[in-house]
């Protein structure tokens, strides 16, 4: 019963199956293989358009990589306080970008305010050289918080950015779950709304180790080639990463690991939510599910072998629980019949 994280879960059986598969005979090193050019060329089914896409190994190296392709090093990129790229990546984007300021913008359930992100974009003087300048947006989707960002939500804020002179960047670690929970299509998402550049996840979905730096507007690679290998992410067996993506992609299995994924933590949060002194700190539109319980429940649950984390930027007593596409039913009927017997057995009183 382990919830700590979509990536505590293996790969799945059709990449691992890609993978075996690309492992025979020999073909070109550094991308000039079949797999990767027919990567390119089932994401330009998928998302609808021309673009160019670079297989990496990780996801923050996927967002330090893309933002340094926006970003100059005395310019600014905003993003959700509680954002990757500005809390959990070691100054990453900041290192490849050169110098480059992260600039956090609040805002409910993981999403960006943009009234605060006007504010804070008009804070800085162009051209003023005392003023770092404004250059870039990055928005997660799905969310910190296991929130998703609408087309119309995402379009007002790439809005804003363009009236700011600001390129635009989609963190989409979590981008298949927000696919399926939203019903809107990869398309209407990404370029369509305004987004110029994105980083695409697959561990968290089923890869062994497969992330994606794709740009809408092509003028914005040029220099990437350059970019990627002073970062050390040029595999020589580059192969290996785009069968897993190409398997990923195929026949929908991005989105049916997503779909499944969603639905385990659908259960979770529509279980918690029927049971008394249980309270959903977010909406579960994707694959995280944010509770406040009774701490006794808590340990309750953890005494039987639920593995999760306590969330304090949600309150007292919230934790979270993430679902993964080999998430397992039986787990999920197991942790929410645990927490109604906690409720209904004596407890002591928490403050």
């Amino acid at each position: 019963m382990n919830f700590a994280s979509d990536n505590v879960y293996g790969a799945s059986p059709e990449i691992l199956k890609a993978v075996m598969a690309a492992n025979t005979g020999t073909c070109p090193s550094y991308g000039e293989d079949a797999h990767t050019v027919r990567l390119n060329e089932l994401l330009r089914d998928v998302f609808e358009t021309d673009l160019i896409a670079y297989p990496v190994i990780t996801g923050s190296a996927a967002n330090a990589l893309a933002l340094s392709a926006l970003c100059p090093p005395h310019g600014v990129v905003y993003s959700h306080d509680g954002a990757h790229v500005f809390e959990d990546e070691c100054n990453g984007p900041e290192f490849f970008t050169g110098g480059a300021k992260i600039y956090p913008v609040e805002g409910a359930g993981g999403k960006i305010d943009p009234d605060a992100l006007r504010h804070a974009m008009g804070r800085f003087v162009r051209g003023f050289d005392h003023h770092p300048q404004p250059s870039a947006l990055t928005v997660t989707n799905a969310t910190e918080w296991g929130t998703i960002y609408r087309p119309d939500e995402v379009r007002v804020l790439t809005d804003m950015a363009r009236e700011f002179q600001c390129r635009t960047h989609m963190d989409g670690t979590r981008f298949a779950n927000a696919v399926a929970g939203s019903g809107c299509s990869p398309a209407d998402l990404t370029w369509r709304s305004g987004i110029d550049a994105m980083s695409l996840g697959a561990t968290k979905n089923g890869a062994l180790g497969a992330e994606l730096v794709i740009f809408f507007d092509r003028s914005l690679a040029d220099n990437f080639l350059f970019r990627r290998k002073r970062a050390g992410h040029t595999i020589s067996k580059l192969r290996f990463l785009s069968a897993q993506l190409v398997a990923y992609f195929e026949q929908d299995h991005w989105l049916d690991n997503a779909r499944h994924a969603n639905a385990m933590a659908a259960k979770l949060a529509s279980g918690f939510s029927g049971m008394p002194g249980f309270e959903l700190v977010a909406p579960c539109q994707a694959n995280e599910v944010f509770v406040k319980m009774p701490a006794d429940v808590a340990e309750r649950l953890r005494a039987a072998g639920a593995v999760f984390h306590n969330w304090p930027s949600g309150g007292d007593n919230c934790i979270r629980l993430v679902t993964s596409f080999a998430a397992d039913e039986g787990d999920i009927d197991q942790v929410l019949a645990l927490a109604a017997d906690g409720m209904q057995e004596p407890r002591t009183a928490v403050s």
